[in-house]
């Protein structure tokens, strides 16, 4: 029996390490197979590599490793930045910094966390605009997918794991913790944005591995997904409300 991936993955991520030797800063997997309730065939895993040097002679060293590794159709390339632009990212990625800090798995060099913030204003611009992108997205090609059961079941999939990373920036938006699981992330989001958390039942039970019906043409399902979609993002585009504007307390997300 071969490796699994997540071995693989180990295994590129050390001979990474070897290949950069001084210029090594950080090694770290993240993704949503570390955190729960993601079945193996639904979770992603991924190396994010800090260099102090990310030249492209300084990157030579890797090249091999990461062409073998590009060859693969189920997993993404590594994420390699300098020390320099990893600093100044916080402004611009807040949502990805963030999301990376609470789910990650160090294999080699320093935290790169230490000394980091991100700020609520830079993170609900980000999440506005993220939102806004990704849901135009989303809309063209449900149209698209729509009187394909199949087509349809793969748009859901594909797109949930962005959009759960856009549910915890909103929990973090108004002061929350993100759920680990989908299903309570999902029950934070929908509380604080007042959506129909069943209107994600059926992908999340899927991503879990578990037993759902299989979607029909134009089935409801999709249809809500991306209506719900929408109205997190109209939730977004008019954060804060005026209470907390005000000074007074905005929505919880517990």
């Amino acid at each position: 029996m071969g490796k699994s991936h997540d071995e693989q993955l180990r295994a590129l991520g050390a001979r990474l390490a070897d290949a950069l030797g001084d210029n090594l800063v950080t090694l770290m997997l993240f993704g949503s197979r570390i955190r729960p309730g993601y079945a193996v065939e639904h979770g992603d895993l991924n190396l994010f590599v800090i260099v102090r040097d990310a030249s492209t002679a300084a990157l030579r060293p890797v090249e091999a490793a990461v062409a073998q590794w590009l060859k693969r159709r189920d997993t993404h390339p590594p994420v390699v930045v300098s020390e320099d632009e990893w600093r100044a990212s916080a402004d611009v990625f807040p949502i990805e910094v963030e999301d990376m800090r609470e789910a990650h798995e160090l294999l080699a060099g320093t935290d790169p966390f230490d000394g980091i913030q991100t700020s609520p204003t830079d993170l609900r611009h980000e999440l506005e605009r993220e939102l806004r992108g990704k849901l135009l997205q989303l809309r063209a090609a449900y149209v698209a997918a729509a009187p394909d059961g199949k087509a349809t079941t793969r748009l859901l999939l594909d797109s949930v794991g962005t959009f759960f990373v856009l549910m915890r920036a909103l929990v973090r938006l108004v002061g929350g913790t993100p759920g680990a699981d989908p299903e309570t992330l999902v029950r934070q989001a929908a509380k604080t944005a007042g959506l129909d958390a069943g209107a994600f039942t059926w992908v999340v039970e899927k991503i879990s591995g578990h037993t759902v019906q299989a979607l029909r043409p134009y089935d409801p399902v999709g249809a809500r997904y991306v209506d719900e979609i929408e109205k997190m993002a109209r939730f977004v585009d008019r954060y804060p409300p005026a209470e907390v504007a005000s000074g007074l307390p905005g929505p919880g997300a517990d």
